[in-house]
């Protein structure tokens, strides 16, 4: 039997679920009725309750392996005792929001975001939120021991709780322009959604169309866990193209695109321009810092310089740099809030965005909610959302290079590659490297007319580094300054560095 630790990833289970494409399977169906009964143990000591007094949601996003692992699923909670809703194909914040508005006392989505169709994973809720990683190591390790719950007889409620979700998100919008549903409140947009063919096509459905929207030349909005025609990743170039192109060719006002669990989300205006990133994090700013000004913006360690000036110089808020990984962004806007620092919004430049103001939840829908409803106000007053970030500077270049450790102990090879780094940089001084002070994850230095950054994956033996430059041409320039630092890193593969460094030489010659 293989240790379930090594399906841990952060603070979810991911592993592979099916051969189509030849990986050997690892998240097999006694793996899943493990850790969900594992999951009821956890459950039932941290509410209090036996496990025939819990009830659980569960939810899936569009996967090819969501039913079968969704059997294994109920399978475990049931022969605890659990009272089970079903709830189907769903969103990810939509289980959450299960814990809100039904009282369950937990949550499992069935999902692996947006990683390939052979994929899957579990995340899992409390109504406190999503697990730490350390839960998710409590509840593997009950798995490895396969310790059970005594065995009782539970239930299953079929439940469509994404019909209750999209209510919500319709009552939203009203509520805020001070309208009833019947008074169409959308009815002067275009908005076309690309759901990259997840779960996220009830927005279309289910939330503009009901308002009033135009949502003709939406893409995708079909369920098909093989993902034919896009990787479902706002972030990928191929997803943004998509929605861009869906905008232009129906002259709409804004095109919205999901990944396939919709906890994470980016936009495109009416010129097909993207907002994502850098220029998703400015517009969450200036929509939380409107209602809250003054306050807090917690963002992961990679935002450009140009954003913390805007943050700070233009919205008037305070820039909190933070580490990689959604839960660490969340986590440390939490613990501002309970430190008396107000820290409205929690957003990574991948797309998870949490509001204080909705359960500090990553809820891809939410944000894109928001954004609707403040260009809808915009528009009331005759001016357009989109001026809100007229004056971000965005950097003319921006790259990620990624290093592999080629040692076991890679952490601890890592971390020390960074410390030889940072003296590197205070001993070259006088060529202009400036540490930050504000590292909260490995190390990032401003030279010349940028910056880069230098971290630990996550998860896996790479070191991805991210450079960002003011010029054309400027990043290689960068990279040139400290390309022979990471040569004497006996254990680091550069080849990625040197085929970026030797790009356009073949040209010369």
């Amino acid at each position: 039997m293989k240790n379930y630790l090594e399906l841990k990833s952060g603070s979810d289970v991911r592993g592979y679920a099916s051969d189509i494409y030849e990986n050997e399977i690892d998240l097999t169906e006694k793996a899943v009725f493990d850790i969900a009964a594992a999951f009821v143990l956890f459950l039932s000591e941290h509410s209090g309750k036996a496990p025939t007094e819990l009830t659980v949601s569960v939810g899936h996003d569009s996967r090819i392996t969501a039913e079968k692992i969704k059997t294994q699923v109920i399978a475990a909670l049931t022969a605890a005792g659990v009272k089970v809703f079903d709830c189907g194909l769903s969103s990810t914040p939509a289980m959450f929001m299960t814990t809100v508005h039904l009282g369950c006392d937990g949550a499992i989505q069935i999902t692996a975001s947006h990683h390939p169709a052979d994929r899957n994973g579990l995340k899992f809720f409390l109504p406190t939120g999503g697990l730490d990683p350390e839960d998710i190591v409590e509840i593997l390790n009950a798995a490895n021991e396969e310790k059970r719950a005594p065995a009782a007889n539970g239930s299953v409620e079929k439940y469509d709780f994404m019909s209750d979700y999209s209510a919500i998100l319709r009552r939203l919008i009203c509520d805020e322009l001070g309208v009833a549903e019947e008074d169409k409140p959308l009815k002067d947009y275009h908005i076309v959604v690309d759901a990259g063919n997840g779960a996220g096509g009830f927005y279309a459905e289910k939330v503009l169309a009901p308002l009033g929207a135009d949502t003709s030349g939406s893409v995708y909005l079909e369920p098909d866990g093989m993902f034919p025609n896009h990787i479902p990743n706002p972030e990928h170039p191929a997803a943004m193209a998509s929605i861009s192109m869906a905008v232009l060719d129906s002259n709409a006002d804004l095109g919205v695109i999901f990944d396939t669990d919709v906890d994470r989300a980016a936009c495109v205006d009416p010129d097909g321009v993207e907002i994502n990133r850098n220029r998703l994090v400015a517009l969450a700013a200036a929509i939380a810092l409107e209602k809250e000004p003054g306050s807090t913006i917690v963002t992961d360690s990679v935002t450009s310089a140009g954003l913390k000036n805007f943050i700070e110089d233009t919205l008037g808020g305070k820039h909190h740099r933070f580490k990689r990984g959604y839960k660490n962004v969340i986590n440390e806007a939490v613990r501002l809030c309970n430190e008396g620092i107000n820290a409205p919004l929690a957003i990574e430049t991948s797309g998870h965005a949490a509001l204080k103001e909705n359960y500090f939840l990553d809820d891809g829908a939410y944000l894109v909610t928001k954004i609707i409803i403040k260009m809808a106000k915009s528009g009331k007053e005759g001016k357009n959302i989109f001026d809100l970030t007229a004056d971000l500077k965005v950097p003319a270049e921006e790259k990620e290079m990624r290093f592999g450790i080629l040692v076991d102990e890679f952490r601890s090879y890592g971390e020390c590659v960074i410390e030889g780094l940072q003296r590197w940089c205070e001993a070259f001084a006088d060529k202009g490297f400036k540490i930050a002070d504000d590292n909260h994850e490995g190390i990032r230095v401003s030279v010349l007319d940028g910056w880069f950054l230098l971290r630990l994956s996550v998860h896996d033996p790479v070191m991805p580094m991210n450079i960002e430059s003011d010029s054309k041409g400027g990043t290689k320039k960068i990279v040139e300054l400290i390309a022979d630092f990471f040569r004497n890193c006996q254990f680091l593969d550069c080849s990625a560095m040197e085929n970026f460094l030797n790009e356009g030489n073949e040209d010369e010659l």
